[in-house]
């Protein structure tokens, strides 16, 4: 077994730990498809073709959680923070095809690759739709093994327990999330005031993003370490500020970004329509001229390099990306100050903590 990762800004050992769980748990899981042919080869691709590259951030707010609350490493620890990283899987398999994208980490995102096999193979019927229907199928593999590995990770059974019903919560949350991201697309913005367009965006973060990609893995990891109920609400509100910290970077290089480091084409949001906080103050600072290149550019499938130079434009002189970046800077100084409390505590282990804490501008930091 390898040593634990010992520095936060490196977090390549826990990483490939990590990875070798997921495949560990994919190659098993596959047996159990054995029996209906090479066919089902395609299904198992899109899952293991997307959890390939993964930065593991979830995986590794688990594990320190479990630390911080005194436990040990191990591998049977390694592969229930991997756990994490099934269900971000599913999350993304099912959001690349609601927002109908067409790559993700760089390559052809699974509904699309799946649609150009159908097409190569010359295969009757709409392959879009075949491309779908598989990474939907791909997503929901990914939500029965998650909780297959949570399971089966090797840690005691009363041990994980402690953290099952949380585990459970962050699952029905995000899909609860996910919809309300649609919800707020379709019923759009109209009639709403600056403060109220910013909480909902803010909504739509906490619950289709911060919860599940920090605040839930951490105190999962945390309940099933052993930490007493009397000591998580730093470690919450540690994960509440940071995962909207982490979310508010991706809007930004989700427009911003360079698409080598993001692994997405530049201004993708942007052709989604995502109504983010960024957006929202763009909207409110804009002169009405440039309101009205927002308003017709944004949710464009056929936005190309020139309309989204424009929205960049009105979002830098309206001061929506100093706004966010501002924000950004607020919600890591609250996740500084929950590390510190959870320090006052007593309860936990000082070295994990600092891990944590130096997690925040590995979290937050100025690129993909």
């Amino acid at each position: 077994m390898e040593d634990p990762v010992q520095t936060p800004t490196d977090l390549d050992v826990l990483r490939r730990r990590v990875q070798q769980a997921i495949d560990g748990q994919i190659a098993g899981a596959s047996q159990s498809l054995a029996a209906i042919g090479d066919e089902t080869a395609p299904l198992v691709a899109a899952v293991s073709g997307l959890l390939g590259g993964g930065k593991g951030l979830r995986a590794g707010f688990l594990y320190w959680g479990y630390r911080a609350a005194g436990g040990a490493d191990s591998d049977a620890l390694v592969r229930l923070a991997a756990s994490m990283e099934l269900f971000q899987g599913a999350a993304l398999l099912h959001d690349d095809v609601m927002d109908r994208s067409d790559t993700r980490r760089g390559m052809p995102s699974a509904h699309r690759a799946v649609a150009a096999l159908h097409a190569r193979r010359g295969w009757l019927g709409d392959a879009d739709r075949f491309g779908e229907g598989t990474a939907i199928l791909a997503g929901d593999l990914c939500l029965t093994w998650c909780d297959e590995m949570y399971a089966t990770c090797g840690l005691p059974a009363d041990e994980l327990a402690r953290g099952r019903r949380l585990f459970d919560t962050m699952r029905t949350q995000l899909m609860g999330g996910q919809f309300l991201d649609l919800l707020e697309s379709a019923r759009g913005w109209e009639g709403l005031d600056l403060e109220a367009r910013v909480a909902s965006a803010r909504t739509v973060i906490r619950f289709k993003s911060a919860k599940y990609t920090i605040e839930h893995p951490l105190l999962i990891g945390a309940l099933v370490g052993g930490a007493p109920d009397r000591s998580l609400a730093p470690l919450s509100d540690y994960g509440l500020a940071l995962g909207e910290a982490f979310q508010l970077r991706d809007d930004l290089l989700g427009v911003f970004g360079d698409p080598e480091a993001t692994g997405k084409p530049a201004g993708d949001d942007l052709r989604e329509g995502k109504r983010t906080v960024l957006v929202a103050h763009a909207l409110d600072a804009a002169t009405d001229a440039d309101r009205e290149v927002v308003e017709r550019l944004l949710g464009r499938d056929d936005l190309d390099l020139a309309g989204v130079e424009e929205i960049r434009r009105v979002l830098v002189a309206t001061g929506a990306v100093d706004r966010v970046e501002s924000l950004i800077e607020t919600l890591a100084g609250e996740a500084q100050a929950a590390v510190r409390r959870a320090r006052d505590t007593g309860d936990y282990d000082g070295a994990a903590l600092d891990v944590l804490e130096a997690l925040i501008a590995v979290s937050t930091a100025r690129h993909a």
